[in-house]
């Protein structure tokens, strides 16, 4: 097959602009994702891009407003344009729609932070989170990445996948060990899953954080594939004696409510 310069030129300008674009969301995930501002130095260390590179690309940002200078000083932080286009994005939201009730009255119920996380590559991303009226209180928030294999939304999504897709999904996914408790065998991890699915919920038993356990289940679409996941995080100290009746029946009955609440909306229903 012969291909004219002009169809060159188009390809590579498109692979040139695809590549601009990766670094461009590289270094805005790296300022969303810092626990605190980050300077020029350091992210370009963190990304692996020239400081001339970073600059430019930090610039271009703030000029979209979707960076801004942080008070501290030579440091940046997510602008109000991203935030906007954030808010709208979720406010229109047809998972955010399906499953508000079902997590407001799972909070109620157990009394319990409660988590909505989807899949974002290779980890689980909080999109919705619900504080228990406790005191003491989970530290994530909205926006907060948790590995597949040691969160309970995690594990509960990879258990809802068939074997083929699971086994894609964590080729190249090191398992490293956060707290004493992660499994980071693959075969340990293998026969969790396969447990998890038997059972209908994943448990996290101080594998992702000390002293937080957590149970999480996935909410399936019409084709019984995972959509999303909804776990309930519980300080190891106020953890119920009955967790069945306690945490696991209400977060079961939320993800069903969930999971019909979108077959209507795929559908193009209300």
């Amino acid at each position: 097959m012969t291909i004219s310069a002009d169809t060159a030129d188009n390809h590579d300008a498109r692979a040139t602009g695809t590549a601009a674009f990766s670094k461009f969301m590289t270094v805005l995930q790296l300022i969303a994702d810092a626990a605190s501002p980050l300077g020029i130095a350091q992210l370009a260390a963190l990304s692996g891009y020239p400081r001339p590179t970073v600059y430019r690309i930090v610039g271009a940002l703030i000029a979209e407003g979707l960076v801004v200078d942080s008070l501290r000083g030579s440091t940046f932080e997510l602008g109000p344009r991203l935030i906007t286009l954030a808010s709208r994005s979720w406010e229109r939201s047809d998972l955010r729609v399906a499953a508000i009730d079902a997590l407001q009255t799972l909070r109620d119920i157990t009394q319990e932070t409660v988590h909505l996380a989807v899949r974002s590559g290779s980890e689980m991303v909080f999109i919705e989170k619900l504080e228990s009226p406790h005191a003491v209180r989970m530290a994530s928030r909205i926006g907060t990445r948790v590995t597949l294999y040691s969160s309970s939304v995690g594990k509960a999504y990879l258990a809802a996948l068939d074997t083929g897709t699971r086994t894609a999904l964590l080729r190249g996914v090191a398992l490293e060990r956060l707290t004493p408790n992660t499994i980071v065998e693959p075969a340990v991890l293998a026969a969790e899953l396969e447990t998890t699915r038997e059972r209908g919920h994943a448990e996290d038993r101080e594998e992702n954080e000390a002293q937080i356990f957590c149970y999480g289940c996935a909410i399936p679409d019409p084709d019984g594939r995972p959509v999303a996941c909804i776990s309930v995080s519980i300080p190891l100290f106020r953890r119920s004696a009955t967790p069945q009746e306690t945490y696991i029946a209400p977060l079961r009955d939320a993800c069903r409510a969930v999971a019909e609440r979108l077959t209507p909306m795929s559908r193009g229903g209300v």
